[in-house]
């Protein structure tokens, strides 16, 4: 009967208008098969997606606005990740107090110290020193320039071995500042963040004002979070007669974990040592709220673009009866049909989710920062966006596609021949 109304449509012009363009260009491609379960053409979907040209872009913009709060949500998560993760060199330990999570929780003697820089497997620099730094790290509460609140910032006490221990750490502005006169530098982001903290001004902190002579880039790593004196200075204002943490430089990677053995087993210092990477990779845990609120939000906005995406492909159905029936009396399956609605619902999606990936560009490299609950001090870092955030950002959007589609598509496929060609 179709092939009769096929002959009918080519001597009769008018019956032929009377069948879609879609449906005529299918059954062209009939002659390169005959299978029952030969696939419905791409290009079937994709002439619809231009027809129903409304439609697809209000379902479009749904997913794209999805994908874009998803995406920035985890760059987020990726900036403050990075930040902790990509800090410490490899073949440097920090030494701590046992028990102690953070610097600010931990404490280390002079003595201690010099036991610790006596140890075989400490590397030397070229004048047979031992490359090892007593640090101190404390908390100071700096009012915010934007809102005048107060926030938790990080001071470190370093030697100039640590400084030398730690090559990203790279002046931008001013000069390095000198020991023992109150002098300090401080990061480009907490001198764009906090009051007080410009060049030229100074700290009042503890017992003392430090002046900030310079301003460093640490390369996006936690030490973009910090203020950084002389040790000395930073013990006097703060009254602190021992040390916070060591940080220690290993002979080699190869020896770094006999070293921090070796200072774990030593009786009388009663310290743990951990390779710096590690230690700050175990931070990584104040990104854990941050990531559950992105998928939080990501699955309740995720649920209104299903929706979105059904009503689309439930019009589609409603609209495309008679184009359903042909494609059956042509001989596809109903799985084909169905897998052909399905496509065409993931297809919206990814064009969403290539428009929402677009959409959240401009927020990568936004300097921003939140509270580390380890150390109760505030992180600054940047947004970061991926290749592998826009990859689960596609899938995602795939998802939501398959979601939005896979009721619409059954509906389609189980669709009487009959019903649907009264349509025709």
């Amino acid at each position: 009967m179709l092939d009769e109304l096929f002959a009918l449509g080519r001597s009769d012009e008018q019956s032929a208008s009377r069948l879609p363009r879609a449906i005529r260009d299918v059954y062209d491609l009939r002659r390169y098969t005959e299978s029952k379960t030969m696939a419905i053409p791409l290009k079937y979907n994709l002439r619809n997606l231009v027809v129903r040209r409304v439609s697809t872009l209000m379902t479009v913009g749904t997913i794209a606005l999805v994908v874009a709060v998803f995406v920035a949500l985890m760059a987020l998560a990726n900036g403050l990740n990075s930040a902790l993760i990509d800090t410490g060199a490899p073949e440097n330990i920090v030494v701590l107090r046992e028990g102690s999570q953070t610097e600010m929780q931990s404490g280390v003697s002079k003595e201690a110290f010099q036991i610790i820089q006596s140890l075989p497997g400490i590397a030397r620099d070229t004048e047979g020193k031992p490359v090892a730094s007593g640090e101190i790290a404390v908390i100071v509460n700096l009012p915010r320039r934007a809102t005048g609140e107060s926030s938790n910032v990080t001071l470190r006490g370093v030697s100039q071995i640590g400084i030398a221990m730690r090559p990203q750490i790279r002046l931008v502005e001013g000069r390095m500042f000198r020991p023992e006169v109150g002098e300090a530098i401080v990061s480009r982001k907490i001198a764009d963040r906090f009051a007080g903290a410009g060049l030229g001004q100074t700290l009042q902190l503890g017992r003392r004002g430090l002046t900030v002579v310079g301003v460093f880039d640490a390369g996006g790593t936690a030490f973009d979070s910090e203020i950084w004196s002389d040790v000395n200075d930073v013990a006097s204002a703060f009254d602190r007669s021992g040390y916070s943490s060591v940080l220690a430089r290993a002979e080699s990677v190869a020896t770094r974990d006999q070293l921090a053995n070796r200072i774990a087993a030593e009786q009388r210092l009663k310290l743990e040592a951990k390779p710096e990477m590690k230690y700050y990779e175990e931070q990584t845990g104040a990104s854990a709220p941050i990531k559950g609120l992105g998928i939080f939000v990501a699955i309740i906005l995720g649920i209104g673009a299903c929706f979105g995406g059904m009503n689309t492909m439930y019009a589609a159905v409603a609209y495309r009866t008679r184009e359903i029936g042909t494609l059956r009396a042509l001989g596809f399956s109903k799985a084909s049909i169905m897998l052909s609605f399905v496509i065409e619902s993931m297809i919206i999606a990814l064009i969403g989710g290539m428009v929402g990936c677009l959409l959240a560009l401009p927020v990568n490299g936004i300097a921003t920062g939140t509270m580390n609950f380890r150390t109760f001090s505030e992180i600054a870092f940047s947004f970061k966006i991926t290749p592998d955030l826009f990859v689960s950002a596609l899938i995602f959007a795939a998802v939501l596609g398959l979601l939005g589609g896979l009721l619409p598509s059954r509906m389609a496929a189980r669709m009487p021949i009959t019903k649907a060609l009264r349509e025709i």
